[in-house]
């Protein structure tokens, strides 16, 4: 029978001290906190992937960026996402590349390649 992890605290967190060895602190439904021998405390989720029932873990940023409750809150969007058969970590690339695309496309970006592709052929300081 699996065990069920207490529900970590800020004060917890926040007294973890790095060990020789990497060590996870579990918060429950998958959520944990990694903390590295350099001090560093790392938010990962643990799930299944959706079609292929392989084990992955999906990280949402260390410890003083990202607080327990936001991290809760990723977990719990990232659950929901599970729970559509939408893997997490795909939606998340899926996502970035539609902003980057979407960037790409901007004024600003376009006339800077353009720029880029013009300044050989002109003077120095007509390019400026």
């Amino acid at each position: 029978m699996a065990k069920i992890a207490k529900p970590l605290t800020n004060t917890e967190i926040k007294q973890a001290k790095p060990d020789s060895k990497v060590y996870t602190l579990s918060d429950g439904y998958g959520l944990q906190l990694r903390i590295k021998p350099n001090g560093s405390k790392l938010w990962l989720f643990d799930y299944f992937r959706p079609y292929t029932k392989k084990r992955t873990c999906l990280s949402f940023g260390s410890f003083p960026e990202i607080s327990l409750a936001e991290a809760r809150k990723l977990r719990d969007t990232a659950r929901q996402l599970l729970a559509k058969d939408i893997d997490p970590k795909d939606n998340r690339e899926e996502t970035e590349n539609l902003n980057k695309a979407a960037y790409s496309n901007t004024l600003e970006h376009i006339a800077a390649k353009w720029l880029e592709t013009k300044k050989g052929n002109v003077s120095a300081d007509h390019a400026i």
